[in-house]
């Protein structure tokens, strides 16, 4: 009898060890689609932006990290690369230095463009929330999710 309890004992645990092993899994799993709903949602409420502000950024936007991303993917490419030599080296960092300027003038230009849709506060309020959600995503990143949105690990100085 004993041993019986003891068995059933050793295979609840491995249970349920392997049942939070596969919820872990789960909760690192990057989502591109997640990631942008909550990143939207981030700029709209942090950025105070109407229906209509909303309505006329947002396309501009994704058609901007449409141009980001393709530089970023031939970016990852190409630093996968290991030059066997000191000419090839200095291709490959000439070639990523002109895809960082590439990046920018992108980045100039399209800010451009929203200054025309609205005012430069608004612009600025955008801009910064989208550095905090992209910040506030790397800091998270791997952190159980919890239903308010809040990861349950505190800064030493938090309260």
């Amino acid at each position: 009898m004993k041993r019986l309890q003891v068995v059933f004992l050793l295979l609840t645990m491995t249970l349920a060890v392997s049942a939070q092993d596969n919820n872990h899994q789960k909760q690192e799993r990057f989502s591109p689609e997640k990631f942008e709903a909550e990143l939207h949602d981030f700029i709209v409420s942090e950025a105070h932006l109407t229906s209509q502000e909303e309505a006329k950024f947002f396309p501009l936007y994704r058609e901007m990290q449409q141009k980001q991303r393709a530089i970023f993917n031939h970016q990852r490419d190409i630093s996968k690369q290991k030059p066997q030599n000191d000419e090839a080296c200095k291709k490959i960092i000439q070639e990523r230095d002109e895809k960082e300027i590439e990046l920018k003038l992108i980045q100039q230009n399209y800010h451009k463009r929203f200054l025309e849709l609205m005012p430069a506060s608004k612009v600025w309020d955008i801009l910064k929330a989208e550095d905090r959600s992209h910040r506030r995503a790397m800091k998270n990143w791997g952190q159980p999710h919890h239903p308010e949105g809040k990861s349950q690990h505190k800064r030493p100085n938090q309260k």
